[in-house]
Order: C-alpha cells, then sequence, then structure tokens
C-alpha cells in the first residue's frame, strides 16, 4: 500500500484533483480517498489557499517508478515549475509506501516533512490513523495529538463527492 498527497491552489481546484486522481487510477488501484481539506499555504504565504487530499493505492511498482509517473501526470495536469513552495495547479508526493524507509538524493519516503503538515496528516488520519510513519517510532494520530503548531486546515467534503471519485 502506498499514500499519495495531492494538492492544488491555481485554476479550478477541483477539477485539477479529479484529473490527477484519474490519471492516478489508470497506472494503480486506488483503494480509498479522503476529504478534501482547504489549507493555508506553507513556506510561501502570499498565495492562494491549497485543496489538499490523501489516496491511498495499491501497486507493484518500485517508490522510483511511482515518482516518475506521479512527475508526469502533474506535467500532464498542467502544472507549471515556479519557484520552491510556490503556487502550483498540482503537486503529487509518494507520502508512505509500504513499510519501505528509503533515503536517497532525489527521494525520501517516507515523505521528509509530512509529520509536520497538517495538509498531510489530516486527510491520512481519516485513511489510516494508526499507521507507523516509518523513521519516526510514531503513528499519524501520534504526529498530530503531539506535533505541531501546524497551519490551518478545514475540512471541505468528502473526496467521493468529487466528480467521478469513488471511494
Amino acid at each position: 500500500m502506498a499514500f499519495l498527497g495531492l494538492g492544488s491552489n491555481l485554476g479550478d481546484r477541483g477539477a485539477n484533483l479529479v484529473a490527477a486522481l484519474r490519471l492516478i487510477a489508470l497506472q494503480v488501484e486506488v483503494v480509498d480517498v479522503s476529504s478534501v481539506w482547504e489549507t493555508e499555504p506553507v513556506g510561501f504565504a502570499d498565495q492562494p489557499r491549497f485543496w489538499n487530499l490523501v489516496v491511498r493505492v495499491r501497486t507493484q511498482q518500485r517508490p522510483a517508478t511511482l515518482v516518475t509517473l506521479l512527475r508526469q501526470i502533474e506535467a500532464d495536469v498542467g502544472r507549471t515549475h515556479q519557484f520552491l513552495n510556490g503556487p502550483r495547479e498540482i503537486d503529487i508526493d509518494l507520502l508512505i509506501y509500504d513499510e519501505v524507509l528509503l533515503h536517497t538524493a532525489s527521494l525520501d519516503v517516507p515523505h521528509a516533512r509530512m509529520s509536520g503538515r497538517a495538509f498531510v496528516l489530516r486527510p491520512l488520519m481519516e485513511l489510516d490513523p494508526d499507521r507507523m510513519i516509518e523513521g519516526t517510532g510514531k503513528t499519524v494520530r501520534q504526529h498530530l495529538e503531539e506535533g505541531g503548531p501546524f497551519e490551518e486546515a478545514v475540512p471541505l467534503f468528502p473526496g467521493s463527492m468529487l466528480p467521478g471519485v469513488s471511494s
């Protein structure tokens, strides 16, 4: 099982998430989709708020191969790279991949900054609150209860309400 984090704050945020989810579903089995959360931007505050969600997928692809696929999906949805933590049409991150702990020059699994971000932890909490985040010794629930301060994150609606998404 792998967990992917999706976010969008440019253009039609809902349509961007739907487009990315549809393309993801062509490559891997989508098992579950969290609610959509509206969150404050992190790192660069002067930009629109994000819509974020987490999706649980089943795949046989290796983490690096999956990330390459995710970068292509971002490009297909229309992501333009402006600057670090800047606004974007779509962002897709590999958050967790089974119990893999991997740190290379181009890839960290689990995602290196996920345990400090409400836009990841809150939707992940919906899908698997007792999931251990490898390398931290803590579950998703523990990170939320013991971590912070976190950026504002407000649930908007179930991810299954996005057009063409079921979970």
